[in-house]
């Protein structure tokens, strides 16, 4: 596969969007501190909060201590506040502003991310809308329905997640529970009301096929009924069903793509890393037929299967990008992270740079293949990535 590296000692000085990026995966990967004054200054300025609808993604619990979702370089990067007190990164308050600071140096100024309106508003049952619908920035919101998975039943949860730990560490203290489709529905109406959305991702743990598909069938339903939208931009992230007729049906119902989430392409490593996926579902060679097969219903560029970068050889990584997207299925590699309460807690991803090359490569196969960022962008909720950074650097999107 002879795809050109990134070489980091080059675009470091040829851009700023690039230095800047350089920064934001340092960040990415071992997290950012905070000065207590800034986080006490910050409670004086209108910012978007971390809610744990679904997963920890600070390398550090924190029940009681409210921390902001992200921050916004100078150039316009958008970088997730992973919090870890050992990082050299920290944010501080200097002269009336918020700064990025490294190692106790101030880098720049950084803006935090603006609280959505609809946050402020409930469902007709009374739920704050921030505890449903996530705005996760550059349009997209996320409906995360339940965060607990059957696998952790049977003793075989992958071994990088930590939704059902977050929810046990979580839910009660910020009220986290099981979304509705008329909860669902309803908070997407506000955002898409708003007007700072138009495409939501409807996601959640492992639960039995006919429950999940049932589900979805409901919310899509619900959401087309309050939206009065036929085509709501909406993803479905399910398990490979068995009966691949099921993916028909989300399609039939509203959704506009589909995700189904292989995670590893090694499948060996498959194996011991993702043992609920592997022994359920129909295995790993299901999950794949289960993505060819979808692509037929929904068409190109509008099924995306992620995998999880750091836990097998890079080269293996693209092995499995590259067949992704060859039949038009959208495959950004995202960072693993070592989460708190996942049984690979403690562990290391690899480098940023290792992490930022992979994005890069990820990028060309997708480009080479014909995938544009909107089908990107309706496949995924999370523009926020490195990968899409890269992304929107070489074709001037930012």
């Amino acid at each position: 596969m002879a795809l050109p590296p990134l070489k980091l000692e080059k675009i470091s000085s040829s851009s700023e969007l690039y230095k800047e990026l350089l920064i934001k995966a340092d960040i990415s990967i071992d997290g950012v501190n905070y000065d207590p004054t800034a986080l006490r200054k910050l409670e004086e300025v209108d910012h978007q909060e971390q809610v744990h609808g679904g997963f920890e993604m600070d390398l550090e619990t924190h029940v009681g201590t409210e921390f902001p979702s992200g921050f916004v370089l100078p150039h316009g990067l958008k970088s997730p506040f992973k919090w870890s007190r050992r990082s050299n990164y920290s944010v501080g308050y200097e002269n009336g502003r918020f700064v990025l600071l490294h190692k106790g140096n101030s880098l720049f100024p950084i803006t935090f991310f603006k609280e959505p309106k609809y946050y402020r508003l409930k469902s007709s049952d009374g739920t704050p809308f921030n505890k449903i619908a996530t705005f996760v920035q550059d349009s997209n919101l996320s409906v995360f329905y339940s965060n607990e998975c059957s696998y952790k039943e049977k003793g075989e949860d992958c071994l990088f997640c930590n939704a059902n730990a977050t929810r046990d560490t979580y839910g009660e203290h910020e009220g986290i529970q099981w979304k509705n489709p008329r909860q669902a529905a309803e908070a997407i109406k506000a955002a898409y009301d708003e007007g700072i959305a138009d495409h939501v991702t409807i996601t959640g743990g492992i639960i039995s096929e006919r429950r999940e598909i049932e589900y979805y069938q409901d919310v899509a339903e619900a959401i087309k009924q309050a939206t009065g939208l036929d085509d709501f931009n909406g993803t479905a992230v399910i398990a490979a069903p068995l009966d691949l007729s099921n993916i028909d049906r989300l399609k039939e119902v509203g959704y506009r793509t589909i995700a189904m989430n292989i995670e590893l392409w090694d499948k060996n490593i498959y194996q011991t890393i993702c043992p609920g996926k592997a022994n359920n579902s129909g295995g790993w060679d299901h999950w794949k037929k289960a993505t060819e097969y979808a692509v037929g219903v929904f068409g190109f560029g509008r099924v995306r299967s992620n995998i999880v970068a750091g836990l097998e050889p890079k080269a293996k990584t693209l092995e499995g990008v590259e067949w992704f997207t060859s039949h038009g299925i959208v495959c950004l590699p995202g960072p693993w992270c070592p989460n708190p309460g996942s049984a690979l807690e403690g562990h290391r991803t690899p480098e940023p740079a290792w992490h930022l090359d992979l994005s890069h490569k990820a990028y060309l196969l997708h480009k080479k293949a014909g995938i544009t960022y909107d089908q990107v962008h309706d496949a995924s909720n999370n523009d926020l990535a490195i990968s899409r950074d890269i992304w929107k650097i070489e074709e001037g999107l930012i």
